[in-house]
């Protein structure tokens, strides 16, 4: 999954602040127009809405970025389905790319789906190479 770069926003002017916060004041009601067609928003796209107009209506600047969800070890085990001791080892022979918050060790959700898939194709390539050698045995 490629991240767009972060996209950093200026505070409003005090005025255009102090009007957006007075509009916000007890509302999470907010209507999106695009392109002239209204859409409602999911309720987590409808709060990351709201609290980026909170924080520009209080003459905040703003950075707006993509983050890619990162696992623990465990977390990344239970998805591949592996015990943890054996993805540990898998990413110290650097089979699966990790990356180290203090001595924690974070895994890409994308690296271990990746992983999975190539684990998948492997298991494919095997049992179709079996089944020519199998044709070849019968003739």
């Amino acid at each position: 999954m490629a991240l767009i770069a972060p996209r950093v926003t200026a505070g409003l002017p005090a005025d255009d602040a102090r009007n957006l916060a007075r509009s916000l004041q007890d509302s999470n009601d907010i209507t999106v127009f695009v392109d002239g067609t209204v859409h409602r928003l999911p309720d987590q796209a409808r709060d990351a809405v709201v609290d980026l107009l909170a924080r520009l209506g209080r003459g905040e600047a703003v950075t707006v970025s993509s983050v890619e969800e990162m696992l623990t070890t465990s977390q990344a085990a239970e998805l591949a389905g592996i015990s943890h001791t054996y993805l540990r080892n898998m990413t110290d022979r650097g089979e699966i790319p990790v990356e180290y918050r203090g001595t924690h060790r974070r895994i890409r959700q994308a690296s271990i789906i990746a992983w999975l898939e190539s684990q998948k194709r492997k298991q494919e390539e095997s049992a179709s190479g079996d089944d020519t050698g199998a044709d070849a045995d019968a003739s």
